[in-house]
This record gives C-alpha cells, sequence and structure tokens, in this order.
C-alpha cells in the first residue's frame, strides 16, 4: 500500500484514468463487434452506415492512448478490406 501522499495521490488519478480508459476501450471493441455483425448479418450497406460510429470510436481510443496510432490504424485498415471483400463476393 502506497505510504507517501504523493503516491496516495497517484493511485488516486490512475484509478480514475483506467475508469476512462475501460469505458473507451468497451466502446471500441463494441462498435467494431456491431459493424462486423452487420457485415456478416446485414450486408454491405449496414455495415458501410457504421463506418463513421466505428473509426470515431478508433480514433478517440488512439487519442487518449488506449490503443497506439498504428493499431489504430491497422483496425480501420482490416474494416475496410473486410467489407470491400464481402462486396466484391456479393458481386460475383
Amino acid at each position: 500500500m502506497a505510504i507517501t501522499s504523493s503516491a496516495k495521490k497517484a493511485i488516486r488519478a490512475s484509478s480514475k484514468k483506467r475508469i476512462f480508459n475501460v469505458r473507451r476501450k468497451r466502446a471500441l471493441a463494441e462498435t467494431v463487434k456491431a459493424l462486423k455483425k452487420a457485415l456478416v448479418s446485414g450486408g454491405v450497406s449496414e455495415a458501410e452506415k457504421l463506418i463513421p460510429a466505428t473509426y470515431k470510436a478508433i480514433d478517440k481510443a488512439a487519442k487518449r492512448g488506449v490503443i497506439k496510432a498504428n493499431t489504430a490504424s491497422r483496425k480501420k485498415s482490416r474494416l475496410i478490406s473486410a467489407i470491400r471483400r464481402t462486396e466484391a463476393k456479393n458481386k460475383e
């Protein structure tokens, strides 16, 4: 357990930050999951409607430091490529 007052303050600060980080990470996971589910069940048009919300969640997580910038970029790239693959598959 922390002894000094600065250590106690650091524990309080990190616990508050943890709440926000967990919330941001959960929002990120939920939006990505919703987009993937829409892609499988609803098709490309439903998934494309969810792209702005998903991008917003990914960018906010990267901005807050929950995920790194390259991870955010990779997630966005893979989601779009999955949509494009499904779109191409449906055209055939």
